[in-house]
């Protein structure tokens, strides 16, 4: 099998020494969203549901470019900077998974990158 890097300018730039996303056979591993504006690579303003509106359509752009979306993501592994936030984090994320939610790990971290509220990553398949 080969792996393929997925890249889209739908969803921000990696920051870093890291890919948006690989595919290997079937299967696609995202690297963790974050609330990036991905035009202006801007932090967005507006609290926890704002932030988690930007990362989840953040993923689910990488998501759509390796020909994937929501109903195909398996698992989740979600990073809050404070579990305060885990109510306002949910409703926002629950709306995107409206043919039922993945499995997920959801867990409250000393800090994000660029001090961010919170960031999200998927494992999710293709036909």
């Amino acid at each position: 099998m080969t792996k393929t890097v997925i890249a889209t300018d739908k969803a921000p730039a990696a920051i870093g020494p890291y890919v948006q996303a690989t595919r290997l056979g079937n299967m696609i591993f995202t690297s963790g969203q974050i609330p990036l504006d991905p035009t202006t690579m801007d932090i967005v303003e507006g609290g926890i549901e704002a932030q988690t509106k930007q990362v989840m359509d953040n993923l689910m752009a990488v998501l759509a470019e390796a020909g994937a979306d929501a109903g195909k993501v398996l698992k989740t592994t979600c990073f809050l900077s404070d579990m305060n936030n885990f109510l306002a984090f949910n409703e926002v994320y629950a709306s995107y998974f409206v043919a039922g939610a993945p499995a997920r790990s959801c867990v409250e971290v000393a800090r994000l990158p660029k001090d961010v509220l919170v960031e999200v990553e998927a494992v999710a398949y293709i036909d």
